[in-house]
């Protein structure tokens, strides 16, 4: 079987923004490279968003960005806007395109949909794949999306509802999220932040549909595309081998309390770019302790008082924006954090913080 100088287990949103960075950067030339993923086709199947805290490769690949966002409660509404970080959200579809046609040009480069068809013994290997099923009595974000199409000019296009707890609870955290790309197309989500195992809270199509026609109040659509996913809120456990680099959710680049991922592996295939041929003996990449010392204890607020989440959400997007963005995007400092920090309740979370 072929040897490989380097592996990527998994061709999706990391292992091909990493193989993408390494082949614009001339790292791939000399060296080969096998992807292992076992799906067919590439086609659209995600909409990745965040908030633009920093240059990235996918600028082409951009649906649409909005400088304006609102968020809901039942009781209250807030917008605000930030002409410095737009909020971005990118179409899969035109991301994997992209990538693979890059990456076909080159012969050093092969795909192949299973591991055991290649000698990767002596290989570095790259891995972006859970190894088993991971807990679902656990904590998740788990969504369901639709983007519809209207008639008629319904949105407005210039803002986004990033989070409307406006809806049904049912003693978790719920909210709604609607993306306007144009005047009549949007993309809008059902949300749960909760266990996996309970399945009361999964009849997403009739969340969804509820949501559109009542909240929104849009009686005829056409469903143009459909998104479903969940994001396990947990590092789950990684067996140590210095040959083998988590990279992706496996990799821990998810922030646990957004579920915001597409920024931070751009930024550790930056990082793995600049290391990597000493990337087995350099220190393992992080986003931070910080965030996953504040993360946890927002974690664990949120699993004890689901039903206080909407106005703690709500009150901490009450600080300027550009602070609230630095914060979720992990590039805070000392006094965005204080800031933050001072809009919590204080005696639930000092709770979390000791128990």
């Amino acid at each position: 079987m072929k040897e490989f100088d380097y592996v990527i287990i998994g061709g999706g949103c990391a292992g091909l923004s990493l193989a993408y960075e390494l082949e614009i950067n001339d790292k791939l030339k000399e060296k080969t490279l096998a992807i292992i993923e076992p799906r067919k086709e590439y086609k659209r199947d995600k909409t990745w968003s965040f908030w633009k805290v920093f240059n990235h490769n996918f600028e082409d690949c951009i649906i649409k960005s909005w400088n304006n966002f609102t968020i809901n409660t039942s009781e209250n509404s807030h917008e605000l806007r930030t002409k410095k970080f737009p909020y971005q959200s990118i179409d899969s579809g035109k991301f994997y395109k992209k990538i693979n046609s890059k990456l076909s040009s080159n012969s050093n480069i092969s795909f192949f949909k299973n591991l055991n068809e290649i000698n990767s013994k002596s290989s570095v290997v790259f891995n972006s794949v859970f190894e088993g099923e991971l807990d679902k009595s656990k904590l998740w974000q788990h969504f369901q999306g639709v983007e519809i199409e209207t008639s008629q000019d319904v949105f407005d296009d210039e803002i986004l509802n990033l989070m409307d707890f406006n809806c049904d609870q049912k003693n978790n955290v719920h909210f709604f999220y609607t993306l306007p790309f144009s005047k009549n197309k949007a993309l809008i989500e059902t949300t749960w932040l909760s266990d996996l195992k309970n399945y009361n809270l999964m009849d997403y199509d009739l969340q969804l549909e509820n949501y559109i026609k009542n909240n929104l109040r849009i009686k005829n659509y056409k469903i143009k595309f459909v998104e479903k996913g969940a994001i396990p809120l947990f590092y789950p456990s990684i067996k140590k081998n210095s040959k083998i680099i988590s990279i992706g959710s496996a990799g821990g680049m998810t922030r646990l309390s957004t579920g915001y991922t597409f920024l931070n592996i751009q930024e550790h295939c930056k990082y793995i770019l600049k290391n990597i041929d000493k990337i087995d003996k350099v220190e393992k990449y992080n986003l931070g302790y910080k965030y996953k010392f504040l993360d946890n204890i927002f974690l664990k607020v949120l699993k004890k008082n689901p039903e206080k989440m909407p106005n703690i959400f709500y009150k901490m997007f009450k600080c300027s924006p550009n602070t609230v963005i630095k914060f979720l995007s992990n590039k805070s400092n000392i006094l965005n954090d204080i800031s933050i920090i001072s809009k919590m309740p204080k005696l639930i979370f000092i709770k979390a913080l000791f128990n």
